[in-house]
């Protein structure tokens, strides 16, 4: 019998082939890694999130394109988190540089340093070499502390001053008017000549209830009266309180303008 007729073939790869193999599963790997890459979700973080809210809202209200406001960054250490409910927008004090950001779920606020363009204005055309140089930049105002100032005072004009600090001073945060400080608490203690930034300070209770507080009728140029009125409720500046006279038990509203002061309705 011919052997031949049983003889098994073989088959063997030669090395070309054997690096074709191993450059397709080179490829194969390479290609299965950067594959999780693609399936990465493009959503912006709460933080930028909350800075295209501000430029809508600023530009809405001071009719201008919102690629044209500046939001500067906050502090590396502050992170902004995710807000289940719409963010109110406001502006705390009376610059306008600066918006507050509140959420009511979870609490919490932040304050933002805005830089807008004026609307009405004419770049002029540089005619030399001097013209064409930038102006040197201002020195900017800061609030300091006269004297030493503790945690829960309320804050008094004759407590602060207003000094000038470098331009380049790269702290947004800094109370820039004593405008911004007044009648507010703070939250810290805060040493003599030590400025005041916007987390020291919040809007204080002037008016706490059960309280003794006078209340102000009338005009001061014409005339007016004072009386003592009990407060029933707590009160900041600017806020409407419930008052009651103690001996006749009549209720009257008014609104708080200092500490223990509320002017009637």
């Amino acid at each position: 019998m011919n052997s031949g007729m049983f003889k098994t073939s073989v088959k063997t790869s030669t090395p070309a082939q054997g690096m074709m193999q191993i450059l397709c599963l080179t490829v194969f790997w390479l290609l299965f890694a950067a594959a999780p890459v693609h399936l990465v979700a493009q959503t912006n973080s709460p933080a930028e999130s909350m800075n295209n809210q501000v430029k809508q809202w600023l530009s809405k209200i001071n009719e201008i394109n919102s690629k044209d406001i500046n939001i500067l960054p906050l502090d590396s250490r502050l992170k902004v988190q995710s807000c289940a409910q719409a963010l109110t927008l406001d502006h705390p004090f009376a610059s306008k540089e600066t918006v507050r950001v509140r959420c009511s779920d979870p609490n919490w606020q932040l304050y933002l340093q805005v830089a807008m363009p004026n609307k009405v204005g004419v770049v002029p055309v540089a005619t030399s070499p001097q013209a064409s140089q930038k102006p040197e930049l201002p020195p900017r105002k800061i609030v300091v502390a006269k004297r030493l100032l503790q945690r829960g005072a309320i804050l008094q004009p004759e407590m602060l001053e207003e000094v000038q600090a470098s331009a380049g001073n790269a702290d947004t945060q800094l109370l820039s008017s004593v405008k911004d400080a007044q009648q507010a608490e703070l939250t810290r203690d805060i040493a003599a000549g030590q400025p005041l930034r916007i987390s020291d300070i919040r809007r204080a209770v002037l008016v706490k209830q059960g309280q003794v507080v006078m209340l102000s009728v009338g005009n001061s140029k014409d005339f007016q009266i004072t009386i003592r009125m009990e407060a029933l409720q707590d009160g900041r500046l600017g806020e409407q309180v419930k008052l009651k006279n103690p001996e006749s038990g009549r209720q009257v509203s008014g609104v708080v303008t200092g500490p223990n002061l509320v002017k009637g309705l």
